[in-house]
């Protein structure tokens, strides 16, 4: 508890740092792009018009999901996704694609992961914006369960500060499991109903699929942003796992950073 609790604190305090790390880094990756952040849009909507197209037409054939049409079904959800896809790799090489700094400058290396998780979050709110413009225009207004939205945001930002902490500290440790979870990456868009629907699994597949997060923080974000219903009590039992999962991730990467943070120079 102790490590978890350094880690918090170590964060809380150097939250204004954080941002100003943050908007660099945001700033740095898009300097030599003519449109800029216009292209965290734009890559996305790309995506989302190919996996609209091979999975709303090619395989469902323009069919509902419960009554919802299947592109708002779809963006509801892979809202989240790139905002999770994107976190997951960068997030993971955090700390040992930033060596050479580390070895000159004197931070505490816990906000790395946070501070390059920022700099994705802002590109997910700028997408989730345009998300519910388009939403809005297919006749998905907010309603009341659109207050959710934020509990719904900061459980998927827990969950994957939490999971950036025990991958980034392995990845700068063991350079092979940045690999593994590009390769997992790749793998989880297909494991989690994002672009399709479990309804016609058995029960007990569909209980071994919720066993991912992904799983809990897509169905909320799609019941905040369609107004299905209130994801975190409807399905209590649900958010209890949820958040039992973190505190475990949270402590395991905390034991994990503090345990080898001042040997991480020794990596270069």
């Amino acid at each position: 508890m102790k490590s978890l609790i350094k880690v918090i604190k170590e964060n809380i305090t150097n939250f204004y740092l954080i941002i100003r790390l943050s908007l660099f880094d945001l700033r740095s990756s898009n300097r030599n792009h003519y449109l800029g952040m216009l292209w965290e849009v734009i890559n996305p909507m790309i995506q989302i018009g190919i996996y609209w197209f091979v999975f709303g037409f090619g395989i469902r054939g323009g069919r509902d999901v419960h009554g919802v049409a299947f592109l708002p079904w779809m963006l509801s959800g892979i809202v989240a996704w790139f905002f999770i896809s994107q976190s997951l790799t960068t997030g993971s090489k955090s700390i040992y694609s930033r060596l050479n700094i580390i070895a000159k400058m004197n931070f505490p290396m816990s906000v790395i992961p946070t501070f390059v998780l920022f700099s994705k979050f802002y590109q997910h709110l700028v997408l989730l914006v345009t998300i519910i413009i388009i939403l809005a225009f297919n006749g998905y207004t907010p309603v009341i369960q659109f207050l959710q939205l934020p509990y719904i945001i900061f459980a998927n930002f827990i969950f994957l500060f939490s999971i950036s902490l025990v991958t980034s500290t392995l990845a700068t440790i063991i350079r092979d499991v940045q690999m593994i979870i590009q390769a997992i990456v790749r793998v989880l868009l297909y494991l989690t109903p994002i672009l399709w629907t479990p309804d016609n699994l058995p029960p007990n597949v569909i209980t071994l699929l919720k066993v991912n997060p992904i799983y809990y923080i897509t169905e909320g974000y799609r019941a905040a942003l369609l107004g299905t219903e209130w994801y975190f009590i409807d399905h209590g039992l649900y958010t209890i796992y949820f958040w039992v999962l973190i505190f475990i991730l949270f402590l395991v990467g905390s034991i994990l950073h503090i345990k080898f943070k001042d040997r991480f120079v020794d990596y270069i």
